[in-house]
């Protein structure tokens, strides 16, 4: 009940000075805000990132030749991946489907448009494995694979930028000088690293005796069954290569093999440090804002010493004066800290809806505003507060 009076007294005291007790908020109100709004950013970041990993391929291992080194310097990839490879992952337990990919990069020519693209060669499995599906028109089939067909898949963006305004569907598009037949176009999946937005699809044969006579595979991608035996088919994975490729038991992997589940680790550990520090930077605000609430509180101990004379003469005792600015200060404080969590919520939903980011205000977001604002009114308050409860009663009667 104690501790009510004197939160009320608290309120009453400087509810009586309202332009001031709102600018002292201000600094607290801004870095609320600030740390709320950036929090929002970054969970969004971190949200939208893994989404879009996600998107690329659910459960999916990627498996990729290893960095030749001569003298420890690393001088390009081998190339040691081969179809045979690709056809003996499909019989580990746990692997659900396997689609191998060779790439190339190749100059496309449509009428008066041209383009240079990445063109991958694959195997009507990989849209299923990298979770793609086709927009519009349709994909390759098994015959397209045995007959070397010329024909050709595209991204969403390598349509846009070709077919500007029309339908690719149907014509025929010119990839280094050879003419094949554009039978579909990919769902757009969105903007990133290795995004099939901008990639161009054909046949794996037709990759090979058609447009690069490459052999080896840039790529075996697998799908796996349940995510939890990553583990487990990475180890029988390795095993098994290490053995068609004949290395020995001090030799390093000619291959590399990547997780989904890596990448979205590495992701969140990359997003994470970004949103640490950039609320680091907006933190440094809630500390200004401590200041002036220090500034102000001893402003209010010498305006009312006077009237600290007063209570002390009528049995107030230290501890009550000391209460009573401590609780001013972390009221002060907690309600420029709520104010600055609806500015902050407010801006973050207002940054989502029009400036087109992603935003999610996650709520240990709100709890840590408040608390931090709880404990900057404690640690800037108790030097003001304890200032008063050390006054000498005469003394402060005397004060004019």
């Amino acid at each position: 009940m104690l501790i009510k009076e004197t939160a009320k007294s608290a309120w009453r005291s400087l509810a009586s000075n309202r332009l001031r007790t709102l600018l002292t908020m201000l600094g607290m109100i801004i870095g609320t805000a600030a740390v709320v709004a950036v929090l929002g950013i970054g969970e969004g970041a971190r949200s939208s990132v893994e989404g879009r990993i996600r998107s690329l391929g659910a459960n999916l291992l990627m498996v990729r030749p290893g960095s030749a080194s001569a003298s420890g310097v690393r001088s390009g990839t081998v190339k040691t991946l081969t179809e045979a490879d690709a056809e003996a992952l499909k019989g580990l337990d746990g692997v659900a489907a396997v689609a191998p990919e060779r790439s190339g990069s190749a100059q496309l020519r449509y009428m008066a448009s041209n383009l240079n693209a990445s063109v991958t060669g694959i195997t009507p499995a990989y849209l299923d494995v990298r979770s793609l599906s086709v927009a519009s028109g349709v994909s390759f089939s098994d015959l397209d694979e045995q007959q070397r067909a010329r024909v050709v898949v595209l991204g969403a963006n390598v349509a846009r930028q070709l077919y500007p305004g029309s339908s690719p569907l149907g014509t025929r598009l010119q990839i280094n000088g050879n003419a094949f037949r554009v039978v579909g176009v990919l769902t757009e999946k969105g903007s990133g690293m290795g995004s099939p937005d901008d990639g161009v699809f054909v046949p794996m044969s037709t990759h090979r005796s058609v447009l690069f006579g490459q052999d080896h595979l840039s790529t075996i991608s697998l799908q796996l069954k349940s995510e939890d035996r990553s583990e487990v088919v990475i180890a029988q994975l390795e095993q098994l290569l290490r053995l068609r490729h004949r290395l020995r038991a001090d030799q390093a992997s000619d291959f590399e093999v990547r997780s989904q589940a890596e990448m979205l680790a590495t992701m969140g550990q990359i997003t994470g440090t970004f949103t640490m520090l950039l609320g680091s930077v907006a933190a440094v605000s809630l500390i200004v804002g401590g200041i002036g609430i220090m500034n102000i509180m001893l402003v209010s101990v010498r305006e009312r010493t006077r009237e600290i004379g007063v209570r002390m003469a009528v049995g107030a005792r230290r501890g009550d004066i000391l209460r009573q600015f401590l609780v001013e200060a972390v009221v002060v404080s907690l309600a420029g800290g709520v104010a600055g969590v609806g500015l902050g919520y407010g801006a973050a939903v207002l940054l989502s809806r029009f400036g087109e980011w992603a935003t999610i205000v996650p709520p240990y977001a709100v709890g840590l505003a408040l608390g931090v604002s709880i404990l900057i009114g404690i640690t800037f308050g108790v030097g003001p507060a304890r200032r008063a409860s050390r006054l000498d009663p005469v003394e402060a009667l005397r004060f004019e």
